[in-house]
């Protein structure tokens, strides 16, 4: 069986378990860490490129004023770590480690788009590099909906928020070509 065949295989319904053991909420922390970890990291690889770098760039005119960034990623962190959590709590009915092992490559891929974008000041790279971070939430998904379809739910809002990052990728990367 491929990589790919698993990835599509249906998973039996299985009852959620409504209850939570006390190593469940710690592995729920364990997930946000993990996510705030990710978070920090591409902070700091934000930093070199916020300057006048940034300011001097040519935007189009939807873009959202910069202060909103911050709020709507820190909620999407929270988001993808309920997501994981969600998913790993089915471990004793289904196999959850390919999905989680992408849930990971999505947000190595998460944490390298300001390495790429701010720090090496990149428009054109960052643009290619959200578009696989894009595939990779996409496919991390569609593991994730045979699993628990809240976990794909959520996973979901992040994959629209990062189409939206996509776009305006692409345009400040046209706009300053």
């Amino acid at each position: 069986m491929t990589f790919f065949d698993r990835i599509g295989e249906e998973v039996e319904p299985a009852s959620e378990d409504r209850s939570v053991h006390p190593a469940d909420w710690l592995m729920l922390l364990g997930f946000m860490a993990l996510c705030v970890g990710a978070a920090f990291v591409g902070g700091l690889l934000t930093l070199p490129g916020l300057g006048t770098w940034y300011r001097g760039l040519l935007k189009p005119g939807w873009t959202p004023p910069y202060w909103i960034f911050g709020p709507v990623w820190s909620a999407l962190y929270l988001v993808m770590a309920v997501a994981a959590w969600l998913v790993w709590r089915r471990r004793r009915s289904v196999r959850v480690v390919i999905p989680l092992l992408l849930f990971v490559e999505q947000l190595i891929l998460n944490v390298a788009w300001p390495g790429v974008f701010f720090t090496l000041r990149n428009p054109a790279l960052a643009a290619g590099e959200v578009l696989l971070l894009w595939f990779s939430i996409f496919i991390t998904v569609l593991a994730f909906r045979n699993i628990s379809m809240l976990a794909a739910g959520l996973m979901e809002i992040y994959l629209l928020w990062v189409t939206f990052a996509a776009t305006l990728t692409i345009a400040i990367w046209h706009l300053n070509a």
